[in-house]
């Protein structure tokens, strides 16, 4: 079975935070596609294949910030889960709340992993090392 490259779907509106991702992919020579959606709405048009300008191809994972304008993280987990087209995506929490209540409702809609920003290291180091060894290590369903 040939190794595809995951692909990463970041939803997060802090434009300084999605850039630093974006650049560490880079410095890291992670084999990715990265598309970047501002909110949960946005991430949903991309996931239905309703946006005119955005699209991921599988397999990929979501990389979602918890705190955004009009569809916040919790609210996007509780769509999706919902959803039977997109139930089964699988999901990483990458955000600034550190929040023990945060952490377990994300868990409660089946994330596969909860990061805190400011504990994934410099340059996002840490998130890169999982994403590398994630995709070495597991495989995904394409559509």
């Amino acid at each position: 079975m040939d190794k595809k490259p995951i692909n990463v779907l970041l939803v997060d509106d802090d434009d300084v935070a999605a850039e630093g991702v974006m650049r560490s992919l880079k410095k890291h020579d992670i084999d990715c596609m990265l598309v970047h959606a501002e909110d949960g709405v946005e991430a949903l048009d991309i996931l239905k294949m309703e946006h005119p300008d955005k699209h991921i191809a599988s397999p990929f994972l979501v990389l979602l910030d918890l705190n955004m304008p009009r569809m916040d993280g919790f609210e996007f987990l509780s769509t999706i889960r919902s959803d039977p087209a997109l139930q089964n995506l699988v999901v990483f929490v990458l955000t600034t709340s550190s929040a023990d209540a945060d952490l377990n409702r994300a868990y409660q809609e089946s994330i596969a992993g909860y990061m805190v920003k400011s504990a994934v290291g410099p340059q996002f180091s840490k998130l890169m090392n999982l994403l590398k060894t994630y995709g070495d290590a597991v495989s995904l369903p394409s559509k």
